[in-house]
């Protein structure tokens, strides 16, 4: 009992001591880890969003956007106009890891193009990362835009460009044209430096494209018979099931550019979903009082004006707002390619001009008039003290446009230049090119 009674003091000490010391490497951690906590770390959350999204934007392209542009072209056409969806992804996909990320994210030079660093991902580990997510992901979801982009282009030339023409240039328009481009306005380029804001591809992807197109269109001229003979979309219900697929992949496209889990990434869902279904409203009514008949092509087309008009503005503007902007683009979509086309007298197969060029510009504006900063803090546009915002995306809209129509040019003719030519024989075109092409045929009806 006495032994007890003296040795008690001493185990009292002892965990005493115990329970200090756990104290105080519990407080070293705490003040570690706030001292580190600006530091870049990878947030599961945020990279399971992307990755989901980068699904989703690579679905845009060999599906969503192949049905929907294979439907829109002629029957003769439609396995030619899938192909060469299909190899704009496969290609895009190669340049874009070997050398376009490279000219679009490396190092800034002078505001115009990135260096050369990451050839071949030189550089790039599984352990480095882009704000919270690892930088691979960052690469893979940047690449299925530069794809689609390219794909985009391809909406004004169906039916009469060759297939091996086709591979040469879009080679050289991804690394030329978008790439440059991407790098002023993500990249840290002059246009980022300006101020102009493009959330996901307003100047970048659809006045990119949309121009390339309208270029490409003016330099092969029309198809055969065009004018002349009626050239009915091989089958509407393909077209319909695209435009599904491309508002279903949307999502991932716009609220992924937030590269984050968060209640932005969400705002631009929300506003996404609402300017397509406001798109697909507005050109329905419009074609239905035009024309009095409301077809399925034509709501279609009007979700996916809305689509592209919301790109620019989707994680800067607010829901009401998101009504106007995707409202808006479905009528000046319809009136684009139904009488300014006709008027203009070019040859846009599938109106990649008409929707994604108009609309693009549309929607880049827009987002200068409409930006809140209640959504995105430090962005505001006219409606919030800040006016000159709309002045600074036509300025970018206005270079973006130059730029994509004289480096297209340049591209189209390179491409001409070492290869036969850019469009097909007439007598192939006559034949279709699923057949005098590929061998192939997408109806076995025919």
């Amino acid at each position: 009992m006495k032994m007890s009674i003296t040795k008690q003091p001493y185990m009292n000490k002892s965990i005493f001591i115990t329970a200090l010391s756990i104290l105080i490497t519990a407080i070293s951690m705490f003040f570690t880890t706030s001292a580190f906590a600006g530091d870049e770390v990878i947030n599961s959350g945020d990279t399971a969003w992307i990755i989901v999204a980068t699904a989703l934007v690579m679905v845009m392209t060999p599906a969503g956007l192949a049905l929907f542009y294979g439907g829109m072209s002629r029957y003769k056409n439609l396995l030619n106009t899938y192909a060469m969806t299909f190899m704009a992804y496969c290609v895009g996909s190669i340049v874009w890891v070997v050398w376009g990320y490279t000219l679009a994210f490396g190092p800034d030079k002078a505001g115009l193009i990135g260096g050369f660093d990451h050839i071949l991902l030189s550089g790039i580990t599984p352990a480095g990362i882009t704000g919270t997510i690892p930088t691979l992901i960052f690469v893979l979801f940047q690449m299925t835009f530069a794809c689609i982009t390219g794909a985009l282009v391809l909406g004004a030339v169906v039916d009469r460009i060759k297939f091996s023409s086709w591979i040469v240039f879009i080679i050289l328009w991804i690394t030329v044209v978008y790439c440059p481009v991407a790098h002023w306005v993500w990249g840290g380029g002059w246009m980022a430096t300006m101020g102009a804001l493009d959330y996901a591809g307003g100047n970048v992807v659809h006045i990119n494209a949309g121009v390339a197109g309208l270029v490409l269109a003016l330099v092969l001229g029309k198809r055969v018979g065009y004018g002349k003979e009626a050239m009915f979309p091989s089958s509407i219900a393909l077209t319909a099931l695209g435009a599904g697929l491309l508002w279903f992949g949307w999502f991932g496209f716009n609220a992924g550019s937030r590269l984050a889990a968060d209640g932005v990434a969400a705002s631009a869902f929300l506003v996404t979903n609402t300017a397509a279904a406001a798109g697909g409203i507005a050109w329905m009514a419009i074609e239905w009082y035009h024309t009095k008949r409301p077809t399925l092509l034509g709501i279609a087309s009007g979700v996916v004006a809305g689509l592209v008009a919301i790109t620019p503005a989707s994680g800067f503007v607010n829901l009401p707002s998101s009504i106007i902007i995707g409202f808006v683009a479905g009528i000046i979509g319809f009136l684009s390619v139904s009488i300014l086309k006709k008027k203009m007298g070019y040859d846009d197969s599938l109106d990649a001009f008409g929707v994604h060029g108009v609309c693009g510009i549309w929607g880049a504006i827009a987002t200068g008039i409409f930006a809140d900063p209640s959504i995105t803090e430090g962005v505001a546009g006219a409606l919030y003290g800040n006016p000159g915002q709309i002045w600074t995306q036509f300025v970018s809209v206005v270079a973006t446009a130059a730029y994509s129509a004289v480096a297209t040019l340049i591209v189209v003719y390179v491409t001409s230049a070492v290869t036969s030519g850019l469009r097909v024989d007439k007598e192939d075109e006559i034949t279709g090119l699923d057949s005098s092409i590929h061998g192939e045929r997408a109806f076995e009806i025919f």
